[in-house]
C-alpha cells in the first residue's frame, strides 16, 4: 500500500493539486459573496433587503463559480470532485483506486481550509463578521435531524442528476450546467434548512474559521450517505458498467487517471 501511495502521488499529483486548488477557490468564492450579500456594511445587504433575493443571488454566484471551476482546463483533467462525497461515492462504483481516492480526499480538505486561511488573510474581520461567519454551513431553526435529512436529500439528488447525465451521450458535455442548476436551487431554496453544504469538505474549512463545530457530524455524515444511496440506486436501475468515468466532464483531451470507461472502449 505504502509503495501504491507513493508511485500515485509521484504520477498523479497534478491532479491532486488541482483537487486542492479548486476547492480553495471555491471556498474563496463562497466567502467573498458572502461578505458581498450578507455583511451589514455591505451596499449590497442594504440594497437587497430581502434574504430569499440574497440567497438567489448567492446560488447564482455559487453555481457560476462552480460550472466555471469544471469546464476550466483545471477541471476537466482532475474531474473536478473537489469533493471527498463525490470522490468516496465513485470509488464505490468502482471508478477511483483506492489510493487516489484517500489522496484525494486529503488534497481536497488541505485545500478547502487553505482556501479559508487565504480569505482570512484577504478579507480579515469582513469575513469573521457574525453576519458572514466564513460562509459557515449550519443547522436551521428546524434543528439538526431535519437538516441532516435535509444534507442526505440533496446530496443523493445531486449525485443521481451527476450519474444521469455524465452517462448519457447526449447529455455529458453538459452535466456542469445540470451541478450548477442544482447547487442554485439548493442556495435559494433549502439553505435555510441546513445551510447547503453537500461537502464535508467546504465545511470544515468554514467551521475551522468561524471556530464552530458543534454541527459537524451532520455534515460529515449526511452527504457521503446521500451520495453512495445514489450510487447503489443508480447501480440497482442500470448496472454497474452503465458508470463510464469518475470525471463530471469527459469530453476533452486532457489525461483520465480514473477506471475509465470510455478508455477501454477507445
Amino acid at each position: 500500500m505504502r509503495m501504491d501511495l507513493g508511485s500515485r502521488l509521484r504520477d498523479h499529483w497534478p491532479e491532486y493539486l488541482i483537487e486542492a486548488g479548486g476547492i480553495g477557490a471555491f471556498m474563496l468564492s463562497a466567502i467573498g459573496f458572502t461578505v458581498l450579500l450578507e455583511h451589514p456594511a455591505s451596499p449590497a445587504h442594504a440594497a437587497l433587503p430581502d434574504p430569499f433575493a440574497r440567497r438567489a443571488l448567492m446560488g447564482l454566484a455559487m453555481a457560476t463559480t462552480a460550472i466555471s471551476l469544471v469546464y476550466s482546463p483545471f477541471g476537466q483533467r482532475s474531474g473536478a470532485h473537489f469533493n471527498p462525497a463525490f470522490t468516496l461515492a465513485f470509488f464505490r462504483l468502482g471508478k477511483v483506486e483506492p489510493a487516489d481516492a484517500g489522496l484525494y480526499a486529503l488534497a481536497q480538505f488541505a485545500g478547502a481550509l487553505g482556501g479559508v486561511l487565504v480569505a482570512a488573510l484577504a478579507l480579515g474581520a469582513l469575513a469573521a463578521d457574525p453576519g458572514v461567519r466564513f460562509a459557515a454551513t449550519l443547522p436551521g431553526s428546524a434543528g439538526e435531524l431535519v437538516a441532516f435529512g435535509a444534507e442526505v436529500a440533496i446530496s443523493f439528488v445531486l449525485m443521481l442528476v451527476v450519474l444521469v447525465t455524465s452517462n448519457a451521450a447526449r447529455t455529458a458535455p453538459y452535466t456542469p450546467l445540470f451541478v450548477g442548476a442544482c447547487i442554485a436551487t439548493w442556495i435559494t431554496f433549502e439553505a435555510p434548512i441546513s445551510g447547503m453544504s453537500m461537502n464535508p469538505a467546504r465545511t470544515l474549512g468554514s467551521a475551522a474559521g468561524a471556530q464552530v463545530f458543534s454541527s459537524l457530524w451532520i455534515y460529515f455524515t449526511a452527504p457521503p450517505l446521500g451520495m453512495l444511496l445514489a450510487a447503489e440506486a443508480y447501480v440497482r436501475l442500470r448496472g454497474a458498467r452503465a458508470v463510464h468515468c469518475a470525471k463530471l466532464h469527459h469530453a476533452n483531451a486532457q489525461r483520465c487517471i480514473f477506471r475509465c470507461g470510455y478508455a477501454a472502449a477507445g
